[in-house]
């Protein structure tokens, strides 16, 4: 019987199926990158808000403490924003005339909110409570990154899953004093993991991966 195919065939069909599974593969790992790049996780980039407030300048320089404006963060779910008479606390005594502050000015003379843009959020199906992990030891800037040199806000972290799962796994890497949480230069020491160890104890931190303890 003649030979129906070309010697070469052999070779095209195993190019054919390696390159396939080449394509598979590059494809998973680029949509796996894609997921985790800016595009799509907005980190370190900057929103724009109706009043570019600077948390270098309110934090970093002036030393004021979280809880000034985010109230509800040691007892609530939310940290809460603050209302715009926190904001006409100094600003009806400085910078009183700044053109820049003009929507403070015009949200307190018309008991309206300003509308300010969400920066870090997770997604509707997902359950956070701050008050949780603040009184378990979980700094600020673990989360929300270095705000005291943010000149304006920026998602430091994705919040997707994977990330949240870093810490509920091993705790130890993460957790800090309870009095160091709202501290912004906080660094971990040389000896974290085994202070984390005996804080994790003391704070009775349980490493939590159920899916319902945030799906719910």
């Amino acid at each position: 019987m003649p030979q129906l195919f070309h010697h070469s065939t052999n070779t095209i069909s195993r190019l054919t199926i390696y390159g396939a599974a080449f394509l598979a593969v590059w494809l998973a790992w680029a949509v796996y990158k894609g997921s985790e790049s800016p595009y799509l996780t907005d980190v370190n980039l900057a929103k724009d808000q109706p009043v570019p407030f600077s948390h270098k300048h309110h934090v970093g320089e002036l030393g004021l403490d979280c809880r000034y404006c985010h109230t509800a963060v040691e007892n609530s779910s939310a940290a809460g924003m603050p209302p715009t008479h926190t904001c006409m606390t100094c600003h009806s005594q400085i910078w009183v005339n700044s053109p820049m502050l003009e929507p403070v000015r015009a949200s307190y003379r018309d008991n309206r909110s300003i509308e300010w843009n969400r920066v870090n959020a997770v997604p509707d199906f997902v359950y956070f409570n701050h008050s949780i992990h603040i009184n378990k030891g979980i700094g600020c800037t673990t989360c929300h990154g270095p705000v005291g040199d943010m000149p304006l806000t920026w998602r430091a972290n994705t919040m997707q899953m994977g990330w949240c799962l870093d810490c509920h796994r091993q705790p130890e890497k993460f957790v800090r004093p309870r009095d160091q949480v709202f501290s912004i230069s906080y660094q971990p020491p040389s000896n974290q993991e085994e202070l984390g160890r005996k804080l994790v104890k003391e704070y009775k931190i349980q490493s939590l991966t159920n899916c319902t303890t945030c799906h719910r």
